[in-house]
């Protein structure tokens, strides 16, 4: 029994010791020994793939949302400064204070786009509608494959209780969330789930699955009694799907689309989502208007982000962005189909398309 004790008694050192080198380690993130810190004990978890790297601005895009991690030595003014948000903003969006300063590699969520204002008479204000669209533009480049699930934390939750829940390390969660050494997290907070390896996204329902096979399900007795005779069955016409087929509030019918191309990001109204359609096009691509109208605005943010607005019947707006060569000028009446300019070149050159109701945007599909 004495033995026994002794055995006991090393390992416990070795932990009290490791706990009190953790402890002098202030200025340490739990990515700097990740490698040496196993999740948890008996724990079945998926191996999961590293994240993503942020462009220039440390922003992350997926399709329906952005992240932007934080630098060594950031404020929360300069996270904001660098996406052109208000530092107030930012971090009210992620239940921060404007003194917090972020750790390096703190993942923070980005809200959706800024609102277009109006003046005292209620008249849109254009030019925030170009600017809305040129931030849409330069987005960055989408991140291809699953896009991670986003977790907000819930009151009484902990980061190994989430990583338990979608079956990832809770070393993996840490490392892609930027989270210190004491694995704190705070309610209301998003977390990316890591992805796995094999290219899936973590998946809730089947982490919390038992472990073991279900019971054989038993054949239905119509698999081995024979079947009625045929009995003939009078074909239904298919059925018009109205909501579909119908056209839009505010368009007299359905618009022209600009571009011929692929979709390569969608309208979303998720944080950090994308307010109209990017569509891939070749450089030098015609961009055509997508109705009547009038040229409402023709704004530049450089020679190759060239904004233009057409003003159409019942307050709708359509919005172009992305041009270069422009062949119409403001005020000038367009019609369906006419040549507007043509899609500026780039590394993967795109029609960024949006479409307007007053000051709100909407989905460009079902118009299209």
């Amino acid at each position: 029994m004495a033995v026994s004790i002794k055995v006991l008694q090393m390992p416990l050192a070795l932990v009290l010791s490791g706990g009190f080198l953790l402890s002098g380690c202030d200025g340490v993130t739990f990515g700097d020994f990740r490698d040496t810190i196993s999740p948890m004990p008996s724990q079945q978890t998926a191996q999961t793939s590293s994240r993503p790297k942020p462009d220039n601005r440390g922003v992350i895009t997926y399709p329906h949302y952005q992240v932007i991690v934080a630098r060594r030595g950031d404020s929360m003014a300069d996270v904001a400064g660098r996406v052109g948000m208000s530092t107030d903003e930012l971090a009210r969006y992620n239940g921060l204070s404007v003194e917090h300063r972020p750790r390096n590699g703190e993942v923070l969520a980005l809200p959706k786009g800024i609102i277009i204002p109006t003046d005292e008479a209620g008249t849109t204000d254009l030019e925030n509608i170009a600017t809305t669209a040129i931030a849409n533009a330069q987005t960055g480049v989408v991140q291809k494959g699953p896009e991670p699930i986003r977790h907000v934390v819930e009151p009484g939750e902990t980061a190994y209780s989430i990583a338990r829940l979608y079956g990832v390390s809770v070393t993996s969660l840490a490392s892609w969330n930027g989270l210190d050494k004491d694995l704190s997290v705070r309610e209301g907070q998003r977390l990316l789930i890591p992805v796995v390896e094999d290219g899936t996204p973590a998946d809730q329902e089947s982490a919390s699955s038992e472990p073991g096979t279900g019971s054989e399900t038993p054949l239905p007795p119509s698999s081995t009694d024979p079947l009625p005779e045929t009995v003939e069955v009078a074909e239904v016409p298919e059925s018009p799907n109205l909501v579909e087929d119908r056209t839009p509030p505010g368009a007299s019918r359905k618009l022209l689309k600009p571009v011929s191309g692929k979709v390569i990001r969608g309208y979303s109204t998720a944080p950090g989502g994308n307010e109209g359609l990017d569509i891939s096009a070749s450089a030098g691509t015609s961009v055509k208007a997508a109705e009547n109208g009038e040229v409402a605005l023709i704004s530049s943010s450089s020679s190759s982000h060239t904004i233009v607005l057409i003003r159409h019947p019942d307050n709708l707006y359509t919005v172009y962005s992305n041009v270069s060569d422009v062949s119409v000028k403001k005020g000038q009446s367009v019609s369906r189909g006419q040549k507007i300019g043509k899609v500026a070149s780039g590394d993967s050159p795109f029609l960024h398309f949006e479409i307007r109701r007053g000051t709100e945007s909407v989905d460009p599909a079902p118009y299209l």
